[in-house]
């Protein structure tokens, strides 16, 4: 397979590869086999499927586990450690996030988890406002003949005056808008401060997908005036399966428990045809079951590591990386990045489509002879991904998504740049076919590690 494209060699972007200290991530120096037969540094450009976990998160889970034992009511002494450890970590997340001293942390499983519990905990009558172009985790909680969906628009100005139009039409009750930080799907940054000024004219409430924003960029509930924030562990480098639904208590303390059990009661009694219960004061009242203290330690540490070090280093790193990415792409006019606005500032997140090239079967060549790894598909953002398909006009029905993060190096973007020059030019270097639904090698010899074979 060979790909038309300028036989000049592309020279490696002139932008300068970053000059700052990062924190340090585990499997920085894993390797990975190629088809070929060798063995190469991963370049993991997939930070926005699940982030890789920091050093200092390993080593807090590994100081953590001997201590390892129930949370809340025990009386060991273990047992003690671990729930200072779970509890301590509500104060480090709600000062990740910026919140208010009121505001009330209920640890989830990710940022899906906390939404639905947001979902579920709204009053009855509530309206309920979101753009359409949300990730999957944002778009699908919210049911019912209150919630309208307003048509993203090409520009983020024109967002702004979209929720007002909306907002207006809503009818009288509570009102609750839906809001994202960052788009999985394009890196771009949406004005949430500017929206929820227009949310705030209506009398509405915020909640912020902060999913993609918060290992790029600091959250700060009280700067962009939103009530609630979500966010995942996984996305935060402590993949760990821990999340959290930080804002105002009210709503929650008055919702009924997300889940029944264990944890989530105050007192249980008999009666003759009934049990009687009394449920606990939020947040524990919708963190039923016994709770994930090793992925909410880790979340806690991953928060209190990334603001130690400092966002400026953080985002310095990550806009080198991309400025080096963006350049060069523009150099392969075969490459269309997908986008919702027209200008503005974004995240390390960038998907595209290759004229003449099926999205999945790069992403797998890029896999297997290149040692990259990226993700192809809709990224759970399907109606957002679908519409900036169809804008491109190649008949793509998926496209590719790089993601950067503390792990990427200035020579995993030479790399990637370099591949998709080999690809355009000379094609696949063995043959692929589809099996279930993916790309993969016709031939491929390479092994699992032997762990995943217990």
């Amino acid at each position: 397979m060979s790909l038309a494209v300028d036989a000049q060699p592309t020279p490696v972007p002139a932008v300068p590869a970053p000059a700052v200290t990062v924190p340090a991530v585990a499997g920085a120096r894993l390797t990975v086999p190629l088809v070929t037969g060798e063995r190469v540094p991963y370049a993991n450009l997939d930070h926005a499927a699940s982030a890789p976990c920091l050093d200092a998160v390993q080593d807090a889970v590994n100081e953590l586990l001997p201590w390892y034992a129930s949370v809340h009511r025990g009386a060991g002494f273990a047992s003690k450690v671990s729930t200072a450890a779970y509890e301590q970590a509500r104060d480090v997340v709600r000062r990740f996030v910026g919140g208010r001293r009121t505001d009330t942390v209920v640890f989830t499983r990710n940022t899906t988890d906390s939404l639905n519990l947001l979902a579920r905990s709204l009053p009855s009558g509530t309206s309920v406002v979101l753009f359409d172009t949300e990730h999957h985790a944002a778009l699908l909680p919210w049911r019912g003949p209150r919630v309208t969906r307003i048509r993203t628009p090409r520009a983020a100005g024109d967002a702004v005056l979209a929720l007002d139009a909306a907002l207006a039409d809503c009818p009288v009750g509570p009102r609750l808008v839906v809001l994202t930080g960052a788009s999985n799907v394009t890196g771009e940054l949406w004005p949430v401060a500017d929206l929820a000024a227009v949310a705030r004219r209506h009398g509405a409430r915020v909640v912020l997908d902060a999913a993609q924003l918060a290992p790029h960029r600091p959250v700060d509930i009280r700067a962009l005036d939103v009530d609630y924030v979500a966010l995942s562990g996984h996305k935060l480098y402590a993949p760990f399966g821990a999340g959290a639904l930080v804002g105002r208590r009210d709503w929650l303390q008055a919702a009924p428990p997300y889940l029944a059990g264990g944890g989530a009661t105050a007192s249980v009694t008999e009666h003759r045809d009934h049990l009687g219960v009394s449920w606990a004061s939020a947040p524990e009242r919708h963190e039923a079951g016994s709770p994930n203290v090793v992925g909410v330690h880790a979340m806690a540490v991953a928060c209190a590591t990334l603001s130690r070090h400092g966002w400026d280093a953080i985002t310095a790193h990550e806009q080198a990386l991309f400025a080096r990415l963006l350049d060069g792409l523009e150099r392969l006019p075969q490459v269309r990045p997908l986008r919702l606005f027209e200008g503005g500032d974004r995240v390390g997140v960038l998907s595209f489509v290759v004229d003449g090239i099926d999205a999945g079967l790069l992403a797998a060549v890029l896999s297997a002879e290149h040692g990259i790894g990226v993700r192809d598909g809709l990224f759970c953002a399907h109606v957002a991904t679908r519409r900036l398909l169809a804008g491109t006009g190649t008949g793509q029905q998926r496209a590719v998504r790089v993601s950067l993060g503390l792990g990427t190096t200035a020579e995993h973007i030479d790399r990637l740049l370099g591949a998709l020059r080999s690809i355009l030019t000379d094609g696949p270097r063995v043959d692929y076919h589809v099996v279930d639904g993916r790309w993969e090698p016709v031939t491929d010899g390479r092994e699992l590690p032997p762990f995943v074979a217990i």
